[in-house]
């Protein structure tokens, strides 16, 4: 019975998790902590004050919200820096199709809801691209990784 070996793992999935995981734990702290400005600077002071709700109850549940949401984002940023560090190239494969995917059904998301609302409209194209490039950076490294194996 002959059992095949994996192939050498990719310091290419190595680098794409720890850029990834950047930005995930740099997002989710600023969400956590810096919701205001965020919403300032990238939405403007007007919307920023819609966006943060109208009455002290209204903030309190947004503050929370965005504050849980931030912490989500700072988790997966966790997990992606501990994924990096796996050498199974066959898990690197499988775990760069699930992000391809959740990527992708994100922006699908973006485009067919987010967009819909007023207040965020011209913002979600921006989004949506940059769930876009996010999930590229995941076929590049399948792309790589098939070249790799068949060398």
């Amino acid at each position: 019975m002959s059992t095949r070996a994996s192939p050498p793992p990719s310091s290419a999935f190595m680098l794409i998790c720890l850029l990834h995981s950047v930005i995930a734990l740099s997002s989710g702290a600023l969400m956590m902590f810096r919701m205001k400005e965020i919403y300032t600077f990238t939405h403007g002071i007007e919307t920023a004050t819609k966006l943060l709700g109208s009455t002290p109850h209204d903030q309190l549940l947004i503050r929370t919200s965005d504050s849980f949401s931030g912490l989500l984002l700072f988790a997966i940023g966790l997990l992606l820096f501990m994924v990096a560090f796996v050498e199974d190239m066959n898990f690197q494969s499988f775990f760069a199709k699930g992000c391809i995917f959740l990527h992708v059904f994100m922006a699908v998301w973006r485009f067919w809801f987010e967009r819909r609302v007023e207040d965020l409209a011209w913002d979600s194209v921006r989004q949506t691209v940059g769930d876009i490039l996010l999930s590229l950076s995941w076929v590049f490294f399948l792309v790589y990784s098939w070249g790799e194996k068949y060398d």
